[in-house]
């Protein structure tokens, strides 16, 4: 069983950055895709980066291609996600995710397919 926790979120301005970090218990086997999720009030749970373990490929929500980088430190199990120019619309509980599997493209639209789960952390930008 995999326990996972977030830190790092805070309030912000727009145009600010933030970094995010999930640490796991124990290492992730290499074919396991790591993601991070977001869920603002009243709205769906929404796939904002994966990356898989082992061969390090990444995928993108659109709306944050080029400003969010997903990355980890295998060494320490930890997972990172780096926010630059935070907007508005970016403001949300961010949780970090686990999916076992033999993973070619981690899937981001499919949250149900994820195993492990931490507890969140929020994440506020003002305009």
């Amino acid at each position: 069983q995999v326990q996972l926790v977030e830190s790092g979120g805070g309030s912000v301005q727009a145009g600010e950055s933030l970094r995010l970090s999930c640490a796991a218990s124990t290492y992730i086997i290499s074919t396991y895709c790591l993601a991070w999720f977001r869920q603002a009030p009243g709205k769906g749970r929404e796939g904002v980066a994966a990356i898989i373990a082992g061969a390090g490929r990444t995928t993108y929500l659109d709306s944050v291609k080029g400003r969010f980088t997903i990355s980890q430190d295998k060494a320490k199990n930890t997972l990172y996600l780096q926010m630059n120019s935070l907007q508005p619309e970016d403001t949300g509980m961010y949780y970090c995710a686990v999916a076992r599997g033999n993973w070619d493209n981690c899937p981001l639209r499919q949250y149900y397919t994820y195993d492990y789960w931490g507890q969140g952390t929020q994440v506020t930008v003002s305009s």
